[in-house]
């Protein structure tokens, strides 16, 4: 049998008002996919900021947790991920974007198309 909810935890998990849980931090985790293929490109942070300027403008907007400060993908690199698609967890602590790669099309800093190169394989990394 399931458990009644509070009529605050139906409205977040049920309800249409998107309200994030940010962090202690004021972060939440953003996962974001390649549009067409479905292969996880990142995963990074957005603040309230972040967010709001990704709905906004389309475009997508992350907080950076090492220079602690807004970044805008690809506004140095030319990949810019154009936003089909932003979901959100159930409990609204979590995103999910699914976009479209501009620029060469890489998402990773490391010129990698997918900050997620690397498989453990026998205890080691190798790259794929």
């Amino acid at each position: 049998m399931k458990a009644a909810s509070s009529p605050a935890k139906a409205a977040l998990e049920q309800g249409d008002a998107l309200t994030p849980r940010f962090d202690a931090h004021g972060l939440i985790a953003a996962v974001t996919t390649h549009a067409i293929t479905g292969e996880v490109l990142m995963l990074a942070w957005m603040n309230a900021e972040a967010l709001a300027r990704t709905l906004a403008t389309g475009e997508a907007h992350y907080f950076s947790r090492s220079r602690n400060e807004l970044w805008h993908k690809g506004a140095t690199s030319g990949q810019v991920q154009i936003v089909d698609e932003i979901r959100i967890d159930c409990d609204q602590d979590a995103v999910w974007m699914k976009v479209r790669p501009q620029g060469d099309g890489g998402a990773c800093h490391t010129g990698a198309v997918s900050c997620f190169y690397r498989a453990i394989e026998d205890g080691k990394l190798v790259r794929k």
